[in-house]
Protein backbone atom coordinates (compact mmCIF):
# COMPACT_ATOMS: atom_id res chain seq x y z
CA UNK A 1 0.00 0.00 0.00
CA UNK A 2 1.30 3.42 -0.90
CA UNK A 3 0.54 5.79 2.02
CA UNK A 4 -1.03 9.01 0.81
CA UNK A 5 0.66 11.04 3.54
CA UNK A 6 4.10 10.62 1.97
CA UNK A 7 3.28 11.76 -1.55
CA UNK A 8 3.56 15.49 -0.87
CA UNK A 9 6.91 15.05 0.86
CA UNK A 10 8.55 14.13 -2.40
CA UNK A 11 6.49 16.23 -4.80
CA UNK A 12 6.34 19.73 -3.33
CA UNK A 13 8.57 22.35 -1.81
CA UNK A 14 5.89 23.52 0.57
CA UNK A 15 3.58 21.48 2.78
CA UNK A 16 0.88 21.46 0.13
CA UNK A 17 -0.27 23.18 -3.03
CA UNK A 18 -2.49 26.01 -1.93
CA UNK A 19 -4.26 26.72 -5.18
CA UNK A 20 -7.61 25.22 -6.10
CA UNK A 21 -8.94 24.01 -9.45
CA UNK A 22 -10.02 26.92 -11.56
CA UNK A 23 -7.23 29.25 -10.45
CA UNK A 24 -6.03 31.39 -13.35
CA UNK A 25 -2.37 32.30 -13.71
CA UNK A 26 -1.30 35.53 -15.34
CA UNK A 27 1.39 35.53 -17.99
CA UNK A 28 3.70 37.47 -15.69
CA UNK A 29 3.29 34.86 -12.97
CA UNK A 30 4.11 31.87 -15.17
CA UNK A 31 6.67 33.47 -17.44
CA UNK A 32 5.06 31.47 -20.27
CA UNK A 33 1.93 31.44 -22.38
CA UNK A 34 -1.31 30.74 -20.49
CA UNK A 35 -1.82 27.65 -22.64
CA UNK A 36 0.57 25.03 -21.31
CA UNK A 37 2.79 22.98 -23.65
CA UNK A 38 2.12 19.27 -24.25
CA UNK A 39 2.89 16.85 -21.46
CA UNK A 40 6.34 15.26 -21.58
CA UNK A 41 6.83 11.60 -20.74
CA UNK A 42 9.76 9.30 -20.15
CA UNK A 43 10.49 6.72 -22.81
CA UNK A 44 13.62 4.61 -22.32
CA UNK A 45 14.17 3.33 -18.76
CA UNK A 46 17.67 3.85 -17.34
CA UNK A 47 17.80 1.85 -14.11
CA UNK A 48 21.08 1.78 -12.23
CA UNK A 49 22.87 -1.54 -12.01
CA UNK A 50 22.41 -2.85 -8.46
CA UNK A 51 25.60 -2.73 -6.41
CA UNK A 52 24.76 -4.76 -3.33
CA UNK A 53 26.56 -7.45 -1.37
CA UNK A 54 24.83 -10.79 -1.55
CA UNK A 55 25.17 -11.03 2.22
CA UNK A 56 23.02 -7.92 2.60
CA UNK A 57 20.73 -8.99 -0.23
CA UNK A 58 20.04 -12.38 1.37
CA UNK A 59 19.05 -10.80 4.68
CA UNK A 60 16.93 -8.11 3.01
CA UNK A 61 15.20 -10.63 0.73
CA UNK A 62 14.15 -12.75 3.69
CA UNK A 63 12.88 -9.76 5.66
CA UNK A 64 10.97 -8.49 2.62
CA UNK A 65 9.45 -11.85 1.73
CA UNK A 66 8.51 -13.15 5.17
CA UNK A 67 7.03 -10.11 6.91
CA UNK A 68 4.20 -7.64 6.33
CA UNK A 69 4.66 -3.89 6.71
CA UNK A 70 3.03 -4.13 10.13
CA UNK A 71 5.86 -6.39 11.29
CA UNK A 72 3.67 -9.50 11.29
CA UNK A 73 5.47 -12.67 10.17
CA UNK A 74 4.42 -14.57 7.05
CA UNK A 75 4.67 -18.36 7.44
CA UNK A 76 5.55 -19.20 3.82
CA UNK A 77 6.64 -17.68 0.55
CA UNK A 78 3.74 -17.01 -1.79
CA UNK A 79 3.93 -16.09 -5.47
CA UNK A 80 2.29 -16.86 -8.78
CA UNK A 81 3.29 -20.14 -10.40
CA UNK A 82 3.33 -20.18 -14.19
CA UNK A 83 2.41 -17.40 -16.66
CA UNK A 84 0.61 -14.39 -15.15
CA UNK A 85 -2.25 -12.55 -16.84
CA UNK A 86 -3.32 -8.99 -16.04
CA UNK A 87 -6.33 -6.92 -17.06
CA UNK A 88 -7.33 -3.28 -16.54
CA UNK A 89 -10.88 -2.24 -15.64
CA UNK A 90 -12.57 1.01 -14.71
CA UNK A 91 -11.96 4.44 -16.20
CA UNK A 92 -8.28 4.09 -17.06
CA UNK A 93 -6.68 7.22 -18.59
CA UNK A 94 -4.40 6.87 -21.60
CA UNK A 95 -1.27 7.51 -19.53
CA UNK A 96 -2.09 4.50 -17.33
CA UNK A 97 -2.02 2.21 -20.35
CA UNK A 98 1.26 3.67 -21.61
CA UNK A 99 3.02 3.46 -18.26
CA UNK A 100 1.67 -0.02 -17.55
CA UNK A 101 2.91 -1.36 -20.89
CA UNK A 102 6.38 0.05 -20.16
CA UNK A 103 6.35 -1.52 -16.71
CA UNK A 104 5.26 -4.93 -17.98
CA UNK A 105 8.04 -4.86 -20.57
CA UNK A 106 10.57 -4.14 -17.82
CA UNK A 107 9.20 -6.95 -15.64
CA UNK A 108 9.57 -9.40 -18.50
CA UNK A 109 13.02 -8.27 -19.61
CA UNK A 110 14.67 -7.31 -16.31
CA UNK A 111 12.96 -9.58 -13.77
CA UNK A 112 12.26 -12.51 -16.09
CA UNK A 113 8.58 -12.66 -15.07
CA UNK A 114 6.15 -14.08 -17.63
CA UNK A 115 3.36 -11.49 -17.32
CA UNK A 116 1.05 -10.26 -20.07
CA UNK A 117 -2.13 -8.24 -20.49
CA UNK A 118 -5.46 -9.87 -21.28
CA UNK A 119 -9.10 -8.88 -21.61
CA UNK A 120 -10.30 -12.05 -19.88
CA UNK A 121 -12.37 -11.65 -16.72
CA UNK A 122 -10.47 -14.50 -15.05
CA UNK A 123 -7.11 -12.70 -15.20
CA UNK A 124 -4.74 -13.34 -12.30
CA UNK A 125 -4.36 -9.63 -11.60
CA UNK A 126 -7.03 -6.98 -12.05
CA UNK A 127 -6.02 -3.31 -11.97
CA UNK A 128 -9.17 -1.30 -11.32
CA UNK A 129 -8.94 2.43 -11.98
CA UNK A 130 -11.25 4.24 -9.56
CA UNK A 131 -11.38 7.71 -8.02
CA UNK A 132 -9.25 8.86 -5.10
CA UNK A 133 -12.45 9.33 -3.15
CA UNK A 134 -13.40 5.70 -3.79
CA UNK A 135 -10.06 4.54 -2.41
CA UNK A 136 -10.20 6.78 0.65
CA UNK A 137 -13.66 5.54 1.52
CA UNK A 138 -12.13 2.09 1.91
CA UNK A 139 -8.67 3.00 3.29
CA UNK A 140 -8.46 6.70 4.26
CA UNK A 141 -4.65 6.74 4.46
CA UNK A 142 -3.99 4.92 1.17
CA UNK A 143 -3.20 6.40 -2.23
CA UNK A 144 -3.54 2.91 -3.76
CA UNK A 145 -3.46 -0.67 -2.51
CA UNK A 146 -3.44 -4.37 -3.42
CA UNK A 147 -5.67 -7.14 -2.01
CA UNK A 148 -5.62 -10.91 -2.59
CA UNK A 149 -8.55 -13.03 -3.76
CA UNK A 150 -10.86 -10.28 -5.00
CA UNK A 151 -11.18 -8.49 -8.33
CA UNK A 152 -13.38 -5.42 -7.64
CA UNK A 153 -13.34 -2.62 -5.10
CA UNK A 154 -17.01 -3.31 -4.38
CA UNK A 155 -15.95 -6.68 -2.93
CA UNK A 156 -13.45 -5.20 -0.51
CA UNK A 157 -15.66 -3.83 2.26
CA UNK A 158 -17.26 -7.18 3.03
CA UNK A 159 -14.04 -9.15 2.54
CA UNK A 160 -11.46 -6.87 4.21
CA UNK A 161 -11.49 -8.50 7.66
CA UNK A 162 -11.95 -12.07 6.48
CA UNK A 163 -9.46 -14.88 5.96
CA UNK A 164 -10.06 -14.43 2.24
CA UNK A 165 -8.00 -11.21 2.13
CA UNK A 166 -5.45 -12.14 4.81
CA UNK A 167 -2.02 -12.30 3.18
CA UNK A 168 -0.81 -14.61 5.94
CA UNK A 169 -3.31 -17.22 4.73
CA UNK A 170 -2.09 -17.07 1.11
CA UNK A 171 0.15 -20.00 0.15
CA UNK A 172 0.05 -19.52 -3.62
CA UNK A 173 -1.19 -16.42 -5.43
CA UNK A 174 -3.81 -16.91 -8.11
CA UNK A 175 -6.10 -13.86 -8.06
CA UNK A 176 -5.73 -10.35 -6.67
CA UNK A 177 -6.76 -6.77 -7.33
CA UNK A 178 -4.87 -3.47 -7.40
CA UNK A 179 -6.83 -0.26 -6.92
CA UNK A 180 -5.32 2.91 -8.36
CA UNK A 181 -6.59 6.52 -8.57
CA UNK A 182 -7.63 7.30 -12.14
CA UNK A 183 -7.97 11.01 -11.32
CA UNK A 184 -4.46 11.42 -9.88
CA UNK A 185 -1.57 13.15 -11.63
CA UNK A 186 0.10 10.88 -14.21
CA UNK A 187 3.22 10.49 -12.07
CA UNK A 188 1.26 9.54 -8.95
CA UNK A 189 -0.72 6.98 -10.94
CA UNK A 190 2.47 5.52 -12.42
CA UNK A 191 4.08 5.37 -8.98
CA UNK A 192 1.10 3.38 -7.72
CA UNK A 193 1.41 0.96 -10.63
CA UNK A 194 5.08 0.31 -9.85
CA UNK A 195 4.73 -0.12 -6.10
CA UNK A 196 1.49 -2.09 -6.03
CA UNK A 197 2.33 -4.38 -8.94
CA UNK A 198 5.74 -5.10 -7.37
CA UNK A 199 3.98 -6.13 -4.14
CA UNK A 200 1.29 -8.05 -6.03
CA UNK A 201 4.03 -10.13 -7.62
CA UNK A 202 6.63 -10.26 -4.88
CA UNK A 203 7.53 -9.04 -1.38
CA UNK A 204 4.80 -7.46 0.74
CA UNK A 205 7.08 -5.70 3.22
CA UNK A 206 8.93 -2.37 3.10
CA UNK A 207 12.29 -1.73 4.77
CA UNK A 208 13.56 1.76 5.61
CA UNK A 209 17.13 0.44 5.54
CA UNK A 210 17.01 -0.04 1.74
CA UNK A 211 18.48 3.08 0.07
CA UNK A 212 17.73 2.28 -3.58
CA UNK A 213 14.37 0.54 -3.61
CA UNK A 214 10.65 1.05 -4.03
CA UNK A 215 10.30 -1.41 -1.14
CA UNK A 216 10.88 1.48 1.27
CA UNK A 217 8.20 3.69 2.81
CA UNK A 218 10.30 6.86 2.44
CA UNK A 219 8.90 7.06 -1.14
CA UNK A 220 12.11 8.53 -2.53
CA UNK A 221 12.20 5.92 -5.29
CA UNK A 222 8.89 5.67 -7.09
CA UNK A 223 9.75 3.54 -10.13
CA UNK A 224 11.26 0.09 -9.78
CA UNK A 225 15.03 0.24 -9.49
CA UNK A 226 17.68 -2.19 -10.67
CA UNK A 227 17.77 -3.49 -7.10
CA UNK A 228 14.01 -4.11 -7.14
CA UNK A 229 14.19 -6.02 -10.40
CA UNK A 230 16.96 -8.17 -8.94
CA UNK A 231 14.78 -8.95 -5.89
CA UNK A 232 11.85 -9.88 -8.16
CA UNK A 233 14.08 -12.04 -10.38
CA UNK A 234 15.24 -13.92 -7.28
CA UNK A 235 11.63 -14.16 -6.05
CA UNK A 236 10.71 -16.03 -9.23
CA UNK A 237 13.88 -18.13 -9.41
CA UNK A 238 13.07 -21.74 -10.43
CA UNK A 239 14.79 -22.99 -7.27
CA UNK A 240 11.98 -21.46 -5.19
CA UNK A 241 8.28 -22.23 -5.07
CA UNK A 242 5.16 -21.20 -3.23
CA UNK A 243 4.72 -22.70 0.23
CA UNK A 244 8.41 -22.76 1.15
CA UNK A 245 9.34 -21.68 4.66
CA UNK A 246 11.85 -18.97 5.55
CA UNK A 247 14.42 -21.63 6.47
CA UNK A 248 13.94 -23.44 3.17
CA UNK A 249 14.30 -20.23 1.16
CA UNK A 250 17.33 -19.15 3.21
CA UNK A 251 19.09 -22.42 2.34
CA UNK A 252 18.63 -21.93 -1.41
CA UNK A 253 19.22 -18.18 -1.62
CA UNK A 254 23.06 -18.11 -1.61
CA UNK A 255 23.27 -20.13 -4.83
CA UNK A 256 20.44 -18.14 -6.43
CA UNK A 257 22.07 -14.79 -5.62
CA UNK A 258 25.51 -15.97 -6.74
CA UNK A 259 23.96 -16.82 -10.12
CA UNK A 260 21.86 -13.67 -10.50
CA UNK A 261 24.23 -11.15 -8.88
CA UNK A 262 27.81 -12.41 -9.31
CA UNK A 263 29.23 -8.97 -8.51
CA UNK A 264 27.58 -9.19 -5.10
CA UNK A 265 29.82 -12.10 -4.18
CA UNK A 266 32.81 -9.78 -3.88
CA UNK A 267 31.20 -6.64 -2.43
CA UNK A 268 31.58 -5.97 1.30
CA UNK A 269 28.28 -5.98 3.21
CA UNK A 270 27.03 -2.79 4.84
CA UNK A 271 25.33 -4.74 7.63
CA UNK A 272 22.89 -1.92 8.40
CA UNK A 273 21.19 -2.38 11.73
CA UNK A 274 17.43 -3.05 11.88
CA UNK A 275 15.15 -0.01 12.00
CA UNK A 276 13.49 0.21 15.44
CA UNK A 277 9.72 0.55 15.58
CA UNK A 278 10.08 3.73 17.63
CA UNK A 279 11.83 5.49 14.72
CA UNK A 280 9.23 4.27 12.22
CA UNK A 281 6.41 5.47 14.47
CA UNK A 282 8.10 8.86 14.89
CA UNK A 283 8.49 9.31 11.12
CA UNK A 284 4.89 8.28 10.47
CA UNK A 285 3.64 10.63 13.17
CA UNK A 286 5.72 13.47 11.74
CA UNK A 287 4.56 13.00 8.17
CA UNK A 288 1.12 11.49 8.65
CA UNK A 289 -2.29 13.04 9.23
CA UNK A 290 -4.07 13.91 12.45
CA UNK A 291 -1.35 15.85 14.24
CA UNK A 292 -0.75 19.56 14.79
CA UNK A 293 2.34 21.25 13.28
CA UNK A 294 3.95 21.32 16.70
CA UNK A 295 3.28 17.61 17.25
CA UNK A 296 4.73 16.81 13.84
CA UNK A 297 7.90 18.78 14.52
CA UNK A 298 8.21 17.05 17.88
CA UNK A 299 7.87 13.65 16.22
CA UNK A 300 10.47 14.55 13.58
CA UNK A 301 12.84 15.69 16.32
CA UNK A 302 12.24 12.33 18.01
CA UNK A 303 13.25 10.57 14.80
CA UNK A 304 16.47 12.63 14.67
CA UNK A 305 17.21 11.81 18.30
CA UNK A 306 16.64 8.09 17.75
CA UNK A 307 18.86 8.15 14.67
CA UNK A 308 21.64 9.79 16.72
CA UNK A 309 21.23 7.29 19.55
CA UNK A 310 21.41 4.43 17.07
CA UNK A 311 24.65 5.87 15.77
CA UNK A 312 23.37 5.83 12.21
CA UNK A 313 25.52 7.38 9.52
CA UNK A 314 23.34 6.22 6.63
CA UNK A 315 20.33 7.47 4.66
CA UNK A 316 17.96 6.94 7.61
CA UNK A 317 19.86 9.56 9.62
CA UNK A 318 19.73 11.84 6.59
CA UNK A 319 16.01 11.28 6.08
CA UNK A 320 15.36 12.17 9.73
CA UNK A 321 17.03 15.55 9.23
CA UNK A 322 15.29 16.04 5.89
CA UNK A 323 11.85 15.43 7.41
CA UNK A 324 12.56 17.81 10.29
CA UNK A 325 13.80 20.43 7.84
CA UNK A 326 10.61 20.13 5.80
CA UNK A 327 8.46 20.58 8.89
CA UNK A 328 10.53 23.50 10.18
CA UNK A 329 11.04 25.57 7.03
CA UNK A 330 7.91 27.70 7.39
CA UNK A 331 8.55 28.10 11.12
CA UNK A 332 12.33 28.76 11.30
CA UNK A 333 14.11 28.87 7.93
CA UNK A 334 17.71 28.97 9.28
CA UNK A 335 17.10 25.91 11.48
CA UNK A 336 15.47 24.14 8.55
CA UNK A 337 18.51 24.88 6.39
CA UNK A 338 20.80 23.40 9.03
CA UNK A 339 18.82 20.17 8.89
CA UNK A 340 18.82 20.10 5.08
CA UNK A 341 22.59 20.60 5.13
CA UNK A 342 22.96 17.81 7.68
CA UNK A 343 20.83 15.55 5.48
CA UNK A 344 23.03 16.33 2.50
CA UNK A 345 26.19 15.49 4.45
CA UNK A 346 24.87 12.06 5.40
CA UNK A 347 23.59 11.36 1.91
CA UNK A 348 26.97 12.30 0.48
CA UNK A 349 28.55 9.56 2.61
CA UNK A 350 26.01 6.87 1.73
CA UNK A 351 26.09 4.83 -1.51
CA UNK A 352 23.04 4.75 -3.79
CA UNK A 353 21.50 7.99 -2.49
CA UNK A 354 21.92 10.42 -5.38
CA UNK A 355 18.14 10.73 -5.82
CA UNK A 356 17.82 11.49 -2.11
CA UNK A 357 20.47 14.20 -2.54
CA UNK A 358 18.51 15.70 -5.42
CA UNK A 359 15.46 16.01 -3.15
CA UNK A 360 17.54 17.93 -0.63
CA UNK A 361 19.18 20.03 -3.34
CA UNK A 362 15.82 21.46 -4.42
CA UNK A 363 15.31 22.72 -0.87
CA UNK A 364 18.78 24.26 -0.67
CA UNK A 365 18.39 25.79 -4.14
CA UNK A 366 15.02 27.27 -3.20
CA UNK A 367 16.61 28.92 -0.20
CA UNK A 368 19.46 30.27 -2.35
CA UNK A 369 16.95 31.74 -4.84
CA UNK A 370 14.97 33.37 -2.05
CA UNK A 371 18.16 35.12 -0.89
CA UNK A 372 19.09 36.23 -4.41
CA UNK A 373 22.09 33.87 -4.69
CA UNK A 374 21.55 32.86 -8.31
CA UNK A 375 24.98 31.34 -8.96
CA UNK A 376 24.74 29.06 -5.94
CA UNK A 377 21.20 27.98 -6.85
CA UNK A 378 22.36 27.21 -10.39
CA UNK A 379 25.23 25.08 -9.10
CA UNK A 380 22.93 23.13 -6.80
CA UNK A 381 20.32 22.50 -9.48
CA UNK A 382 22.57 21.65 -12.42
CA UNK A 383 24.30 18.78 -10.65
CA UNK A 384 20.99 16.98 -10.08
CA UNK A 385 18.96 17.46 -13.28
CA UNK A 386 20.21 14.26 -14.88
CA UNK A 387 19.56 12.33 -11.66
CA UNK A 388 15.91 13.38 -11.62
CA UNK A 389 15.53 12.49 -15.30
CA UNK A 390 17.25 9.12 -14.96
CA UNK A 391 14.96 8.18 -12.07
CA UNK A 392 11.90 9.38 -14.04
CA UNK A 393 10.77 11.86 -11.40
CA UNK A 394 9.03 14.52 -13.47
CA UNK A 395 7.79 16.44 -10.42
CA UNK A 396 11.32 16.79 -9.11
CA UNK A 397 12.75 17.51 -12.56
CA UNK A 398 10.22 20.25 -13.29
CA UNK A 399 10.79 21.83 -9.88
CA UNK A 400 14.55 21.85 -10.39
CA UNK A 401 14.09 23.41 -13.85
CA UNK A 402 11.78 26.10 -12.45
CA UNK A 403 14.39 26.89 -9.81
CA UNK A 404 17.02 27.00 -12.54
CA UNK A 405 14.93 29.51 -14.47
CA UNK A 406 14.66 31.77 -11.42
CA UNK A 407 18.41 31.48 -10.83
CA UNK A 408 19.08 32.48 -14.45
CA UNK A 409 16.79 35.49 -14.10
CA UNK A 410 18.72 36.56 -11.00
CA UNK A 411 21.90 36.39 -13.07
CA UNK A 412 20.40 38.50 -15.86
CA UNK A 413 20.15 35.59 -18.32
CA UNK A 414 16.47 36.11 -19.07
CA UNK A 415 16.36 34.50 -22.53
CA UNK A 416 17.80 31.26 -21.14
CA UNK A 417 15.38 31.46 -18.22
CA UNK A 418 12.35 31.61 -20.55
CA UNK A 419 13.53 28.53 -22.46
CA UNK A 420 14.18 26.55 -19.28
CA UNK A 421 10.84 27.59 -17.76
CA UNK A 422 8.96 26.46 -20.87
CA UNK A 423 10.81 23.13 -20.79
CA UNK A 424 9.81 22.65 -17.16
CA UNK A 425 6.09 22.98 -17.89
CA UNK A 426 5.90 19.83 -20.02
CA UNK A 427 7.43 17.81 -17.20
CA UNK A 428 5.22 19.55 -14.65
CA UNK A 429 2.12 18.40 -16.53
CA UNK A 430 3.22 14.79 -15.99
CA UNK A 431 4.44 15.36 -12.44
CA UNK A 432 1.61 17.52 -11.07
CA UNK A 433 -1.26 16.76 -13.45
CA UNK A 434 -4.01 19.33 -13.76
CA UNK A 435 -3.24 22.72 -15.29
CA UNK A 436 -4.21 24.50 -12.06
CA UNK A 437 -1.68 22.39 -10.13
CA UNK A 438 1.06 23.16 -12.65
CA UNK A 439 0.34 26.90 -12.47
CA UNK A 440 0.27 26.77 -8.69
CA UNK A 441 3.72 25.16 -8.69
CA UNK A 442 5.03 27.85 -11.04
CA UNK A 443 3.69 30.59 -8.79
CA UNK A 444 5.18 28.91 -5.74
CA UNK A 445 8.66 28.90 -7.27
CA UNK A 446 8.29 32.38 -8.77
CA UNK A 447 7.34 33.75 -5.37
CA UNK A 448 10.76 32.77 -4.03
CA UNK A 449 12.64 35.30 -6.15
CA UNK A 450 13.37 38.72 -4.61
CA UNK A 451 13.73 40.03 -8.18
CA UNK A 452 10.11 39.14 -9.01
CA UNK A 453 8.84 40.58 -5.72
CA UNK A 454 10.61 43.89 -6.34
CA UNK A 455 9.20 44.13 -9.86
CA UNK A 456 5.67 43.38 -8.71
CA UNK A 457 5.37 40.30 -10.90
CA UNK A 458 3.71 38.21 -8.20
Amino acid sequence: MKPIWLLSLCLALSACVSAEPGDVATRAATGAETLLPPMKTFTVPRPDRPMVSNIDLRRDFLDLAFKLESGRDLPVLSRFEGPITLRVTGQAPVNLTMDLDRLLLRLRSEAGIDIRRTADADANITIEAVTRADIRRQLPQAACFVVPNISRLSEYRSARRSARTDWAKVTQRSKLAIFVPADAAPQELRDCLHEELAQALGPLNDLYRLPDSVFNDDNVHTVLTGYDMLVLRAYYAPELQSGMTRAQVATRLPAILARLNPTGQTLAPQNLTPTPRAWIDAVQSALGPGASPEQRRSAAQRAVNIARTQGWQDHRRAFSHYALGRLTQSYDAPIAMSHFQAAQRFYDRTPNTELHSAQVAQQLAAYAVSEGRGAEALRLVDSHLNVAARHENAALLSTLLLLRAEALDLLGRSAEARTVRLDSLGWARYGFGADWAVRAKVREITALSPLKRRNGQI
